[in-house]
């Protein structure tokens, strides 16, 4: 069910992992960011904006990780854009003609197996490098892109309605989650992002993360600041002590754990290999 949350801008969270689409109102109808993950919620998606007579004109995927490059063929043919470097990402990716059953292997363990809509993954028109605005007839939507979690991701901010649609950042269910195969630095890349989002705090009044909770003004500060400080943490081989990790995890996210495990041994093994290259 989309649930409002600013004037025009409404919110459907997906059963798995608290995964949040974000539809934004426009003149000729709207704007779809990161469209849901499982078959009959993008189903329940298209069938709630049909009855409130809107068309979705325009998608949006904020990074080329599966769970946000999906789509339903009842949420029509309309240009779903990404940035440049995240056209590319998935482009090669689906180059390899054995991609989406590796997806569907990844998908074996999780309990939505068959439910998720591989046919139409991927599909993403790039938006030329350097681009600000999502071509649309809608409100202003601001591309923010970094590398921070993954190449060209990016996040928008729906600036008329002080809406900041944050990507796989600002959750207060996941820890920040690097991106440690793609970017030269990974720690620098998600400080940067960080600084970003934060130069536009001041005209956000609700951010949406890509998964979790949504937010107000204050709490997108305090999710800032509690990020730095995880990936400051990672960075000076500290243990972050962060709520999202360990004994004190949200009920059903105990395996967030394993991906902060996960980071620290991956750093150290770079660390160690930047130290035998020296």
């Amino acid at each position: 069910m989309l649930r409002p949350i600013a004037d025009g801008v409404l919110v459907h969270e997906s059963e798995f992992c608290q995964s949040n689409a974000v539809v934004v109102h426009g003149v000729a109808g709207a704007l779809l960011v990161d469209p849901g993950v499982q078959d009959h919620e993008m189903s329940c998606l298209a069938a709630d904006l049909s009855q409130s007579g809107q068309t979705v004109v325009a998608g949006f995927s904020t990074h080329p990780d599966w769970d946000h490059l999906l789509w339903h063929a009842r949420l029509g043919t309309a240009p779903r854009y990404g940035t440049a470097r995240c056209a590319a990402a998935i482009r090669d990716e689906l180059s390899d003609p054995d991609a989406k059953a590796r997806i569907a292997e990844h998908l074996e363990p999780t309990g939505i197996a068959g439910k998720v809509p591989l046919d139409l993954l991927g599909e993403i028109t790039a938006l030329p490098a350097g681009t600000v605005l999502i071509p649309w007839d809608g409100p202003r939507a601001r591309v923010i892109e970094h590398q921070a979690h993954a190449q060209g991701h990016a996040a928008l901010l729906v600036e008329e309605r002080g809406v900041l649609v944050a990507g796989d950042m600002l959750s207060d269910v996941l820890v920040p989650m690097l991106d440690l195969h793609g970017a030269a630095d990974p720690i620098e890349e998600y400080l940067t992002a960080l600084r970003l989002l934060e130069g536009v705090a001041g005209g956000v009044d609700v951010f949406v993360p890509g998964h979790g909770s949504v937010g107000g003004a204050d709490e997108l500060r305090a999710r800032i600041e509690r990020d730095r400080a995880y990936v400051l943490a990672l960075h000076e081989g500290r243990d972050p002590d962060d709520p999202r990790a360990g004994p004190s995890a949200k009920a059903g996210w105990e395996w967030v754990s394993d991906v902060h495990d996960g980071q620290v041994q991956r750093l150290a093994e770079r660390r160690k290999g930047e130290q035998d290259r020296g």
